[in-house]
């Protein structure tokens, strides 16, 4: 049987000790320290570049540990206390901040403008930290693993799936990451898997409309409800703040920002936990829906749609971010991927909803209010979402095997040439990265960076 090599990540909930919690706080505290330091190292050497071209910025990851190994004893005389692991894991996201930056003012990284990095907060960064060296092991018990400089730490759930895999030597980890959220630690193992390519037989492709009343529209006519996790857990949510508002600390002796009190830090918590479980039900449900797709259907077609824009509209914004397009598409993308099926990603502009699925008749607006389609040429009356699907599903069907083919590589928009002079959707107008007129700002320190860093590229 044929296999392929696949990159997964097995993420389990820790159960550490005081002490161990302690530790690991501590670990995400210097990687955190590492970057911070990083950052304001590149900001000075561009400052002296200004004036002398000969002065080196450290960019990359290399330059970066040489510079942080020369002035680590000076600046961090703590640094023996956790593992090197901790600071290389703070100056290698400096370094990919940076990159991206580059190359997104280049033209070289597509997507949204990605901005100059900018220093962590304490309180505000996510606490992480990434080990790629040392033990990295998952114990035979299941329910324990081993870090570096950490130890052997309880895990809060069996780590079978995995463990199986590395017992039976199709499985190998590269590396592991902690993380907090909601007071709560995780390690997630990221490993190359082997996985059987199972054979599949071809059948009809799929359409998948997205949308908010239902979660997923498919053009065989079933409809996937939207459980809606955020706004069922409002009023969890409301009173949660309200406890945290009426908890505010003493201020402090020169007059400045409150102190935080133990019942503030308690009511933080709180909050942290009601909206870490709203994440985690969406997040399930997501998982759920994305590899029942990705195993029953050999080809799943989904549109581009304009998620940045969508949600600068007030009134749909909380829905919207509450359904998760964005994260859908991306696990569809490689969930195909590990189950031998395909995606295929619809022209943003292509009118799924305003064209009859029937003949092929496009009208020229469709308001969203108005939730059934009328064809005039045809007479055919369908609900909106299921007319989308079923386009959706007509694009891969025209468009014959060679599409089909093509999508098993990166993602391929069908009838993006000859599309460019039909009708837009309604409510997508406006393209991705459009925004208003933004008024100059003054000579900040940031933008002081920005040019100077300019500079240094060209």
């Amino acid at each position: 049987m044929a296999t392929s090599t696949v990159r997964q990540a097995y993420r389990f909930a820790l159960d550490p000790t005081p002490t161990q919690a302690r530790a690991l706080a501590s670990h995400c505290g210097a990687a955190r320290h590492a970057y911070n330091w990083g950052l304001a190292l590149v900001k000075q050497r561009l400052e002296l570049r200004a004036t002398d071209p000969k002065v080196e910025v450290p960019w990359t990851l290399a330059t970066l540990r040489r510079e942080w190994n020369r002035a680590k004893d000076e600046v961090a005389p703590w640094w023996a206390e956790n593992s090197k692991e901790a600071y290389s894991s703070g100056l290698d996201g400096l370094a990919r901040a940076l990159k991206n930056w580059a190359e997104s003012r280049n033209g070289k990284r597509p997507g949204r403008r990605v901005g100059f990095p900018r220093f962590k907060r304490k309180h505000a960064a996510r606490m992480a930290c990434r080990f790629t060296t040392g033990v990295l092991r998952v114990e035979p018990d299941r329910h324990h693993v081993t870090l570096p400089r950490l130890g052997r730490i309880r895990t809060h759930e069996s780590t079978r799936k995995l463990a199986r895999r590395l017992e039976t030597g199709t499985a190998r980890v590269l590396s592991a990451t902690v993380s907090r959220q909601a007071q709560r630690w995780h390690v997630s193992f990221t490993c190359e898997v082997q996985q059987a390519l199972m054979p599949r037989s071809a059948g009809p492709p799929v359409g998948v409309d997205l949308g908010v009343k239902h979660l997923a529209v498919l053009s065989t006519g079933e409809v996937i409800a939207n459980p809606r996790y955020l706004d069922a857990a409002q009023h969890r949510l409301a009173k949660a703040n309200r406890r945290l508002a009426r908890r505010q600390g003493p201020r402090a002796a020169d007059g400045g920002r409150r102190v935080p009190s133990v019942g503030w830090r308690a009511a933080r918590a709180e909050l942290s936990r009601a909206h870490a479980r709203v994440a985690n039900l969406r997040r399930d449900a997501l998982h759920k829906l994305t590899t029942e797709l990705a195993t029953t259907y050999t080809t799943i077609v989904v549109e581009d749609l304009n998620v940045a824009g969508m949600v600068r509209n007030r009134r749909l914004a909380r829905r919207v971010a509450d359904a998760g397009f964005g994260e859908l598409r991306r696990q569809l993308g490689y969930k195909t991927t590990w189950h031998g099926s395909a995606m295929v990603v619809a022209n943003r502009w292509y009118p799924s909803s305003k064209t009859c699925s029937g003949c092929g008749w496009v009208r020229a607006k469709l308001p969203l209010a108005e939730r059934v389609f009328h064809c005039e040429g045809c007479g055919l009356v369908l609900e909106r979402d299921l007319n989308a699907a079923r386009n959706l599903a007509r694009l891969v069907a025209r468009s014959g095997r060679e599409t089909r083919r093509n999508a098993r590589g990166p993602d391929v928009r069908p009838g993006s040439a000859g599309q460019t002079g039909l009708k837009r959707e309604a409510g997508t107008s406006r393209r991705l990265g459009e925004t208003g007129t933004v008024g100059s700002q003054g000579p900040t320190a940031r933008n002081v960076a920005l040019a100077q860093a300019r500079r240094h590229l060209e």
